[in-house]
């Protein structure tokens, strides 16, 4: 039976990281974070620590289920507090590694359009070959994506994007981080780009949270009025990779109905990310600093606990 938030405050969390087959070959990378019994204990996960309870039993049935999208250059463990506030509150949060587009390997960080399909397999993963499936709910499935994740999520929930816009778009403001990031690469041969795409609705997803959409432009009232899930939007106030008005902004204002949209006085664009430990932010220091007096541990706690009241009362 699934249980709130509150009753399950002292939940402890089960952690598996695991790959997984995928239709045309490969393997892709997930965590997958679960209300369990046991003693936690410090885990690495990725540059981080996390307390978890290694490969513990699942507990309950019936539990809903959230899936995860990183940004891109991300990976499955970017988001692991929100997944584990997630797992202490009664769900099953998964994520995965984007093929191509995460911190290892950017190969394919161009075929955005790549990422819906990615994730709605994963989807498949779970339901249906992970060894906690019979405790899911089938019902109660929601989606959390960051930045290209945000993009991803969007196009899940009946969002038709139209990726024909992006080189007007970087004409105009070619200053922007994403369309940097375009023009220092080669678009990759053979690369084909659907100019609208409606096939990447997934219906088994009903609530969505989306923190700093990316691409949000490349909708418009006509690409997002096929999109009637529940949706919960962030937008860091300060973002400079993804700046007003163009993209959180632009999805708000497109919607068919008004999300609940949050914005976050003085965040970075990285502040939705978990927090960094020393050892992270002496690596990768450009997706670890804050701006001065902003303290993402402290906001990471608000957040996390507007993110599981929005799937408890959407995922009912």
């Amino acid at each position: 039976m699934f249980m709130s938030a509150r009753a399950q405050a002292e939940a402890t969390v089960g952690f598996q990281r695991l790959t997984y087959d995928v239709p045309g070959g490969g393997q892709v990378e997930a965590g997958i974070w679960y209300p369990s019994e046991g003693v936690e204990k410090p885990e690495p996960i990725s540059l981080n620590v996390q307390d978890v309870v290694p490969d513990g039993a699942i507990e309950g049935s019936g539990l809903p289920l959230i899936v995860i999208s990183h940004g891109t250059g991300g990976s499955y463990a970017g988001h692991y507090d929100t997944a584990i506030a997630l797992a202490k509150a009664g769900f099953v949060a998964a994520a995965l590694t984007h093929p191509g587009d995460n911190f290892r390997d950017d190969s394919r960080a161009l075929f955005i359009y790549e990422r819906p399909r990615q994730v709605s397999q994963l989807l498949d993963f779970v339901l249906e070959r992970w060894t906690g499936r019979a405790s899911l709910s089938k019902e109660r499935i929601g989606a959390f994506g960051f930045s290209s994740g945000g993009f991803t999520v969007l196009a899940l929930v009946g969002g038709r994007y139209d990726l024909a816009m992006s080189p007007a778009h970087c004409k105009a403001y070619p200053g922007e981080w994403p369309c940097q990031h375009i023009a220092n690469r080669p678009v990759p041969a053979g690369m084909t780009v659907p100019p609208l795409n409606g096939d990447d609705a997934d219906a088994r997803i009903k609530a969505a949270v989306i923190a700093a959409p990316a691409l949000g432009y490349a909708f418009g009232k006509a690409g997002l009025a096929g999109v009637h899930e529940p949706i919960q939007l962030w937008r860091a106030a300060d973002d400079r990779i993804l700046p007003q008005p163009f993209y959180a902004q632009a999805v708000y204002d497109a919607l068919p109905s008004a999300p609940q949209y949050i914005v976050v006085p003085h965040a970075g664009h990285d502040d939705f990310l978990a927090p960094c430990s020393a050892e992270l932010a002496r690596r990768v220091p450009e997706i670890c600093a804050s701006e001065p007096g902003f303290d993402r541990t402290a906001f990471h706690r608000q957040f996390n606990a507007a993110i599981v009241e929005f799937f408890e009362a959407n995922l009912r």
